[in-house]
């Protein structure tokens, strides 16, 4: 049995008729909010029937009258306000926009005006006019929110429409943090950074409206489930620093070149043509090398024959016999990492500075990062940067060797955005940063 779909193209049932039940419609909260606003709906529902061209003409049009800073245009005024669009063209939209109620002709004054409902179509199509940007998933909504809030006309279904934004975003976040891959890491920087900061500046109005008295319970339990999802969000900053750090940790240096696999994985990604870069290694085709059937049956036999178990064979494991001498091999650490570690003791064993102040403890001032990198080769001096983000890092100070010993020299780096010139030959600029002496307590 085939029952037609309630859904179809021209079906002219009531809202209540796609419902179960009918009497459930009405008891929805945003369902009955927008049983209020039919002329709205009506309204954006002629404006946006039709082609692209059309709507995107008649949007045009409607905006223009509403930036119009008289309130009333006279028929001349509109000629010469839209003495582009074609005469036929001009008085379609017009049309249009008096059967839909959004412009209003008074034929006493001869004149247009707009309507009460089309300042309310206007308030909601405003945002098509602001320039596009990356940060338009929330922005429009903490706008929205944070400007009602200022004006007492908050309502419970904004405030639920920017706490659904912000889940969103958290299992974006959560997602890219759990994959563990660098470039899903890298490419949600952007946008994490971005949420924070819009975060971070309606967080005041945010606050008063968590904080406020409200009548309505839905409003109060929407505000407070909208701030613990941006307590969660804020939270997770520190996640997604250590899992950046977790990647630096993991990137590979190729041999003594400085390049990391990351740089390589950058580079894959921006090539133009990367069939280009097999070159010539195809050019000779593959010649196939055929086999007689006989051969491929004595082949065949041979693998039975040897594969069959023997049930004359003994079963028992073979006698013991002694292990050959043999010797193992390790694998040495670069040299620069030992001449680092001595480097950094000898920095920790130096006298401390006398100081004036007899009550004071000296303290030992921090050293330029640029003293621990620089010397030798490029590769040296790039190797040397990537062992700089393991000081003072709690993993690694658990580890064996020369990793934990470099981990556990009493230095920490700390490094600012900004990129300095350095006096080296191999190394034409460096970020500038520190290296800071970690106390005796933190150790």
């Amino acid at each position: 049995m085939i029952e037609s779909s309630p859904l179809e193209p021209g079906d002219a049932s009531s809202f209540e008729s796609y419902f179960r039940d009918p009497a459930l419609a009405p008891e929805q909260p945003m369902a009955w909010v927008l049983a209020q606003r039919l002329d709205v709906i009506d309204a954006l529902r002629g404006l946006f029937s039709g082609p692209q061209a059309v709507v995107q003409l008649r949007l045009w049009c409607f905006l223009e009258l509403a930036s119009q800073p008289q309130g009333r245009i006279a028929r001349e005024d509109l000629g010469q306000l839209f003495h582009m669009l074609w005469p036929e063209a001009l008085e379609s939209v017009l049309k249009r926009l008096r059967d839909l109620q959004l412009l209003i002709w008074d034929a006493s004054a001869q004149d247009y005006h707009l309507s009460p409902l089309a300042q309310q179509v206007h308030g909601l199509l405003a945002s098509l006019t602001a320039a596009p940007t990356e940060q338009d998933d929330m922005a429009a909504l903490l706008a929205q929110v944070a400007g009602a809030q200022q004006l007492g006309l908050v309502d419970a279904h904004q405030i639920k429409h920017l706490h659904a934004q912000l889940a969103r975003l958290h299992d974006e976040f959560a997602e890219a943090i759990a994959s563990g891959s660098e470039a899903r890491l890298r490419a949600a920087q952007p946008r994490f950074d971005r949420a924070l900061s819009l975060v971070d500046r309606a967080g005041q109005a945010l606050s008063a409206l968590i904080r406020a008295e409200h009548d309505d319970p839905r409003l109060e339990r929407e505000a407070r489930a909208l701030g613990q999802d941006q307590a969660r969000l804020l939270s997770m900053a520190s996640q997604f620093t250590r899992a950046l750090q977790q990647a630096d940790r993991q990137r590979v240096t190729l041999g003594s070149t400085g390049l990391t696999t990351s740089d390589v994985r950058h580079w894959l990604q921006h090539h133009p043509a990367l069939h280009e870069l097999l070159g010539e290694a195809l050019s000779i085709g593959v010649r196939p090398v055929f086999v007689s059937q006989h051969d491929l049956v004595d082949v065949t036999e041979g693998e039975f024959e040897r594969d069959r178990p023997d049930p004359s064979r003994p079963s028992g494991l073979p006698p013991a016999t002694e292990a050959g001498a043999g010797h193992l091999e390790t694998l040495h650490m670069p040299v620069e990492l030992g001449a680092l570690i001595g480097l950094l003791d000898r920095w920790r064993q130096a006298p401390l500075p006398v100081s004036d102040d007899a009550l004071a403890e000296p303290e030992r001032a921090p050293r330029p990062i640029d003293q621990a990198v620089l010397g030798g080769r490029f590769a040296q001096a790039a190797y040397r940067l990537q062992l700089m983000p393991l000081l003072g890092d709690a993993q690694a100070c658990t580890l064996k060797g020369m990793t934990g010993d470099l981990a556990r020299s009493g230095w920490h780096m700390q490094l600012s955005t900004t990129v300095r010139t350095v006096d080296d030959p191999d190394v034409a600029r460096l970020s500038d940063g520190h290296l800071h002496p970690l106390d005796a307590e933190s150790e």
